[in-house]
Parts: structure tokens; sequence; C-alpha cells
């Protein structure tokens, strides 16, 4: 699968997503850097298939008004570390990757649940 990050989370997740295996991007990685508009994030996304993983509720907005991104994996957390956020991914993952390969669109991650939204 292939994933960006967005804006407010760290570069750090991006690496462990390449760590394992992952095409990842981080909005760093564009040109307009964390500038970039969740227009053009979407445009990226959509055209290369990815999934964008965003603390932004804006993406989830989106998708209900316009059905774009199809994928998203909400960060719920609220502050935390980079380090419990890594944490967190490598609890999870491995669940929220077979939802995203068994279709689901929207997944919501938090500090103790993970949540599907249809």
């Amino acid at each position: 699968m292939k994933y960006i990050v967005d804006a407010q989370l760290p570069l750090r997740l991006k690496k462990w997503l390449i760590q394992y295996g992952h095409d990842a991007l981080h909005t760093d990685d564009l040109p307009l850097k964390d500038r970039t508009p969740d227009i053009d994030i979407i445009e990226l996304v959509e055209n290369e298939d990815r999934i964008v993983i965003t603390k932004d509720s804006d993406f989830y907005k989106s998708n209900l008004l316009n059905g774009t991104p199809k994928r998203i994996l909400m960060i719920t957390t609220g502050n935390i570390i980079n380090r419990d956020l890594i944490k967190l991914f490598e609890l999870n993952f491995p669940t929220i990757e077979t939802y995203f390969n068994s279709g689901s669109q929207i997944i919501e991650l938090d500090n103790t649940s993970i949540t599907i939204h249809s």
C-alpha cells in the first residue's frame, strides 16, 4: 500500500512506514511542503492511489461531501509524543492494513481503539 503522511504528523512516521516496506511520502516531500493545500494532496492521493494518514478532519469532511480522498487513516490521539505514536502504529498497523485490504475506506485510530467508518 502507498501512504502520504500529513503535515501534523512526524517525518518519523513516514520513515517507519518505509522501514516496514511501504511506499510513503510526507507532505514535507512535496514542493510546497506543509503549505500544500488539501486539494493538491487529495489530487496526489487519487492519482497515485495513496491513503492519507492525518489528524486533519477536513479530509474526512471532503470524503463525506465529495467522495475524495477515498481512503483515510484518521489519527485522533490528541497530543502524543512521537515515540508513543510509533508504538501505537507498531501495535495496530497489521489490523489497520487488514481493514484497508478488505475494503474499508475510513479508519480512525485513537489511543485505545480502531474504529471503522462507513
